[in-house]
């Protein structure tokens, strides 16, 4: 362990020195906001998020945005057409790419200095005037279809649609980012094409470029392009869901494994709690790796975590999937009722820090993964949350992070998706510890 110990400050020690010659700014350039990180990196990513993810569309629209933004980046250009785009894009070694989520999603590129130039100006094009060529919807169309049918038909995709639907009815998060069958299905080119237009707008955008750049030279491409996009309007924010009652969801399926998810309310990202319960919810995740894989074979695959990517209403959850979901959900609401007895343990969370500082430190270590720390603290709040990070993680106290737990897993929306008769309601009830549970912590 001390040996993990001291290459972990060595790590800290090479990056933290390597970020001294980095430097973080935001700026306005004609109403678009702008963070800018220089760093020495020869590899430059861009992102343009944009904001409101499941919020800038009705349940039958779910997947429009994930099918737009996949569209404006590999279909082409009122300019050139895809195959151009990407011949030109090939000989220079530039990627791009889109991804969408809960809150918010974002259009990519990757490229090397020496092309930058010629990078940008494609990224640019294709941002400003993206061809939704018929040809190209098709296609894209067809593998939104197989995406969702895939999804459908997995027993754990299908948990996860069960989960979120059943826990956010009625609500944005019960919508789905990738989109389902039934909504793919009726999405038209002009839909796609009209949608695009309303978001991709200064209202709800923000650029993050990271690498080696000037201020000067960023202003004036962003000057000449993006921030030509219309003003457009905010998203709609949504009422933050606290779960205060617990419930069950059974759904009957004759499969060999069984497959369970609990969702709790989480604290914001941008807000100490939300520090104390990743910590936590690691910490549980080991506790439920060693109970339930390592001495009692119960699953290969239990899992906990807490969804930073979850902006408007954070949450938390618990999963497994086991062929003895009776004995398994014992242990699970056994191992939660003990922390919320006992708490997590001092050499637990010095161990938890060194893990979450070791993954900060490795996340430092490229462009992309840069611009996407920077926008996911953008969306929660502030850019600024990325750089506190370390010092969030290192300030957390053992008895806030059990008192914050505590708070939060009160209540948890199971969904449970296998043999009806493997279990009951009552087996979802968090109840006294497990004897002997406690005993190795």
């Amino acid at each position: 362990m001390k040996l993990k110990y001291i290459t972990t400050l060595m790590i800290a020690a090479l990056i933290s020195t390597a970020a001294l010659s980095q430097s973080t700014k935001e700026i306005n350039v004609d109403g678009l906001k702008v963070i800018f990180r220089h760093t020495p990196k020869e590899v430059i990513s861009v992102r343009l998020y944009i904001k409101g993810g499941t919020a800038n569309y009705t349940k039958d629209k779910e997947g429009i945005e994930e099918l737009a933004f996949a569209i404006a980046m590999n279909g082409g250009t009122k300019k050139m057409d895809k195959v151009t785009f990407n011949d030109a894009a090939e000989k220079i070694g530039t990627s791009f790419g889109s991804m969408t989520s809960l809150d918010y999603g974002n259009l990519s590129m990757t490229c090397l200095k020496p092309y930058w130039n010629e990078s940008w100006n494609l990224f640019a094009d294709a941002v400003m005037n993206p061809a939704f060529d018929a040809k190209e919807f098709e296609l894209e169309k067809e593998k939104a279809l197989s995406g969702a049918k895939q999804r459908e038909s997995d027993a754990d995709g299908s948990l996860n649609i069960i989960a979120m639907e059943s826990t956010f009815q009625g609500r944005n998060y019960a919508k789905l980012p990738d989109g389902s069958v039934a909504s793919i299905e009726k999405l038209t080119l002009d839909d796609v094409s009209k949608y695009y237009k309303s978001i991709v707008t200064k209202g709800r955008a923000y650029l993050v470029v990271v690498g080696d750049l000037s201020e000067n030279d960023i202003i004036g491409r962003v000057r000449e392009s993006l921030s030509k996009l219309p003003i457009g309007t905010q998203p709609k924010v949504e009422n933050k869901l606290l779960i205060t009652k617990g419930s069950v969801e059974i759904i009957d399926r004759d499969i060999a494994t069984n497959y369970l998810m609990g969702i709790m309310s989480a604290p914001s990202l941008n807000s100490d709690e939300g520090v104390q319960i990743s910590l936590a919810m690691r910490m549980l995740y080991d506790r439920f790796f060693v109970e339930l894989r390592t001495k009692r074979s119960l699953s290969y695959a239990p899992a906990a975590g807490y969804n930073s990517g979850a902006i408007t209403s954070p949450y938390s959850y618990v999963y497994i999937t086991t062929t003895d979901p009776k004995a398994a959900l014992n242990v699970m609401v056994a191992i939660i009722d003990s922390v919320k007895k006992n708490g997590f343990t001092e050499k637990e969370l010095k161990d938890m820090r060194q893990k979450f500082l070791t993954n900060y430190y490795q996340k430092l270590e490229t462009s992309e993964a840069q611009s996407g720390a920077l926008g996911k603290s953008e969306a929660a709040g502030s850019w600024k949350m990325d750089d506190a990070f370390t010092e969030k993680i290192n300030s957390a106290k053992l008895k806030d992070i059990n008192n914050t737990f505590n708070k939060y897993t009160a209540a948890i929306k199971w969904s449970y998706l296998g043999k009806k008769d493997a279990v009951t309601k009552d087996d979802f009830k968090q109840t006294k510890h497990e004897k002997g549970l406690e005993s190795p912590y």
